[in-house]
């Protein structure tokens, strides 16, 4: 039976209430005891409840992260969101992250809980809010250099920039020509990172959510999935892959 789409929206909002309510234990226990982060796609994975937590204590501990939802897709027992993340670092440094965060959720003995969270994001247009602030920036920058060096290491820093390289201008030029093949239209949003691209779209049959993956010099696409969600009474949705 399919699961209720109610049942999957509530299990992915959990996680920025527990964010916001700055609770360790509770967004930690969101995840399946093999979860898996990708915050921003491209860079290092963070696999398991210990390195999770670190993730925690890196990325959300002493921010305050407000989410701005758009459009909610469920496919499946995945729920894909459009939203904006407002990130604020300290008191004077607040960017606005445009974003889409693919949740793969598993049921469990205890409930549904992500099994894998996928956060697509561009970390050169965080980066470039953030010094665009200018002197105000620093000691956020400090605390979040400290912070990436104590709890990830050398290697966990190094593995976060691996979110920074890849073709995006290229990447969102061939989703363009992909959307219009497909006969969607974008909504404005195209975000590209590492070998990724998504993109909010309106399909026939409502808002939807195309995510495609392109090669390392971003020429050609080799596969995507474009979720679409029309939420009638019951609620149903869809995924159509195409590789």
């Amino acid at each position: 039976m399919q699961p209720a789409g109610a049942e999957l929206l509530a299990a992915v909002e959990r996680s920025p209430q527990a964010a916001a309510a700055h609770d360790r234990a509770a967004w930690v226990g969101l995840f399946t005891g093999d979860g898996r982060i990708d915050d921003p796609v491209g860079s290092r994975p963070h696999i398991g409840g210990q390195q999770i937590g670190r993730f925690y204590d890196t990325f959300i501990d002493r921010r305050q992260i407000t989410f701005h939802p758009d459009v909610d897709v469920v496919a499946g027992t995945t729920v894909v969101r459009d939203l904006t993340l407002e990130v604020a670092m300290g008191s004077s440094v607040t960017v606005m992250i445009p974003a889409v965060l693919r949740y793969d959720l598993r049921s469990t003995d205890d409930g549904w809980r992500i099994a894998r969270l996928r956060a697509y994001w561009e970390l050169p247009t965080m980066i470039r809010q953030f010094l665009g602030h200018g002197a105000v920036s620093l000691p956020a920058s400090l605390q979040l250099s400290s912070a990436l060096l104590r709890n990830q290491g050398l290697g966990g820093t190094a593995g976060f920039l691996q979110g920074l390289p890849g073709p995006r201008r290229r990447a969102k030029r061939r989703v363009r020509e992909l959307l219009n093949a497909l006969g969607v239209a974008g909504r404005g949003k195209l975000i590209a990172v590492a070998h990724s691209v998504a993109a909010p779209v309106t399909t026939p049959t409502g808002p939807g959510i195309l995510i495609a993956n392109v090669d390392c010099r971003g020429r050609r696409i080799i596969a995507h999935n474009l979720f679409t969600d029309s939420r009638p009474t019951p609620h149903h949705a869809n995924s159509v892959g195409l590789h």
